[in-house]
């Protein structure tokens, strides 16, 4: 250590290995994930085969994601207690192989059953595998600078895992053509398998570089000492509600439900509900109303005819010409939409960025919440209430702000976490406060907003802008909770092994 407390060890190979397999594990933990807003919908069209803006293809991709996010805070909170229970490298390379192999067998899925499945594995594993990794990171770096550093800066490649799943999407729709079948479905009249399927099995690259590298890095080895010693207390779900941990586990749970209820409730909602409102795209949705009018009636009569009939062939048909008259207009409302997306997506990577740089300054971790919780007091209303009116520009700057106070703060309880619970409650502890506060009651946020906020505020149909408005709502109220939780958080004491 140098006079400052930082470290002048370098780096051994082994290490920069542990590294790597932590960065590639994060990148891929979002690009699993998000990779079902592009997946899902026409994969569900094609396994109802009903067309895609068919209200039950809308359904149905809320039921998965709600029924995804269910099962991974309930295995993902099993999978914690199995880290501190069979090890932290073991229970990390397992979940990323689960999350690897689970879009491959989706893209060969025939019924929606399946489909739905192998979504909620490849959850499932996502959620266990965070946990694992960044308690594995925190115990296999001996120096406490060293062990900071590099969890805020391997957390930084989940954003990065967003940018890449957004351009693996962009290339396999422009090269699905010259792409070979390998075997995957087709669906009923086509000629080609669909683009969503070989989406799908790009899931299956974490797994090939994860089963060359990890022979060559080491199990937590105070986690082993303690093993073999037979000194290692068994971890329990109980024990992290004793009297001394009840805050902690508490409130961290909390912060957690906040930090991924405005992800959910507001960031994740703006591509597609709220960005196609914006003010330059007023001409397009003039044009796409009656489109959509005709297109609501077409599925009205198309659930009226028989699968296989004359009539509904004919239905299908016009079903088809009428996406083709929308086609022209989808395509600048979309590419619009991604614009936003993709400054929201820079602005998380930069939050995450920032976190790390000033976990790096040794800043007090109840003030280093609050110098992203506060922020966002005034960037979640302005973007939402003002700077969606005034056009995309002005928009995409405002959601990138969002997107850097909020994403940070996923990176904030990765570093966080792992120093407020003793050594054989360290996964269990983390699992619960991610998985059950964030990923099963934080995305609930997305209902709120959409299904119960956004009807409140329209006088008929949901439009974009009730959708924004609710967002700005519930978001602005989950960051004030948010910040009164903070109150409560205690700041980490010296690591503790017991």
């Amino acid at each position: 250590m140098d006079e400052s407390g930082q470290s002048t060890t370098r780096l051994t190979g082994v290490q920069w290995l542990i590294i790597v397999i932590a960065s590639i594990g994060f990148a891929f933990d979002t690009y699993e994930l998000l990779m079902t807003p592009l997946a899902a919908p026409p994969a569900i069209a094609e396994m109802l085969q009903v067309p895609l803006n068919h209200p039950s293809v809308t359904d149905w991709t809320g039921r998965l994601l709600w029924i995804s996010a269910l099962c991974g805070g309930v295995f993902g909170l099993l999978g914690g207690w199995l880290t501190d229970r069979l090890g932290r490298k073991f229970v990390m390379a397992s979940a990323i192989f689960v999350y690897s192999f689970s879009p491959m067998l989706a893209a060969y899925s025939t019924n929606l059953g399946l489909f739905i499945f192998f979504r909620c594995t490849t959850f499932i594993g996502v959620c266990v595998e965070f946990v694992a990794a960044i308690t594995w990171l925190a115990e296999v770096f001996q120096e406490k600078s060293q062990k900071e550093k590099w969890l805020g800066i391997t957390q930084a490649f989940a954003s990065v895992g967003g940018l890449m799943v957004t351009g693996v999407n962009v290339w396999i729709v422009a090269h699905a053509a010259d792409l070979p079948a390998m075997g995957l479905p087709l669906a009923l009249g086509a000629t080609a398998p669909a683009t969503w399927r070989y989406l799908l099995m790009t899931g299956l690259m974490p797994a090939l570089p994860i089963a060359l590298l990890l022979p060559f890095v080491p199990e937590s080895q105070v986690w082993r000492d303690r093993k073999r010693a037979g000194t290692l207390k068994r971890p329990s779900f109980a024990a992290i509600f004793s009297p001394e941990l009840r805050r902690v586990t508490l409130i961290t749970a909390g912060l957690s439900a906040c930090a991924y209820g405005v992800a959910f409730g507001a960031l994740q909602l703006t591509p597609l509900r709220i960005a196609p409102g914006l003010p330059e795209l007023a001409a397009q949705n003039k044009e796409l109303a009656p489109m959509r009018k005709e297109a609501a009636e077409l599925n009205k009569q198309f659930d009226q005819t028989q699968p296989g009939s004359p009539e509904r062939k004919e239905i299908v048909e016009k079903v088809k010409a009428n996406r083709a008259k929308q086609a022209p207009f989808d395509k600048i409302v979309k590419e619009k939409a991604n614009s936003v997306q993709l400054y929201q997506e820079l602005g998380g990577l930069a939050g995450r960025i920032a976190l790390a740089l000033l976990v790096i300054a040794a800043i007090p971790r109840r003030l280093l919440l609050r110098l992203f919780q506060v922020p966002g007091l005034v960037a979640v209303p302005l973007a939402y209430f003002y700077l969606f009116k005034q056009g995309a520009d002005v928009f995409a700057w405002g959601i990138a702000l969002v997107g850097f106070v909020t994403v940070a703060q996923f990176s904030y309880f990765g570093e966080y976490l792992p120093k407020v619970f003793p050594l054989h409650l360290r996964a269990t502890g983390g699992s619960f406060a991610t998985n059950v506060g964030g990923r099963m009651i934080g995305t609930s946020a997305a209902f709120l907003t959409t299904n119960l906020v956004a009807p409140m505020l329209a006088d008929g149909p949901v439009l974009p802008m009730h959708v924004a408005k609710a967002a700005g709502c519930v978001g602005l109220a989950i960051v004030v909770i948010g910040l009164v939780l903070g109150l409560f958080l205690p700041e980490p004491k010296a690591e503790a092994t017991d």
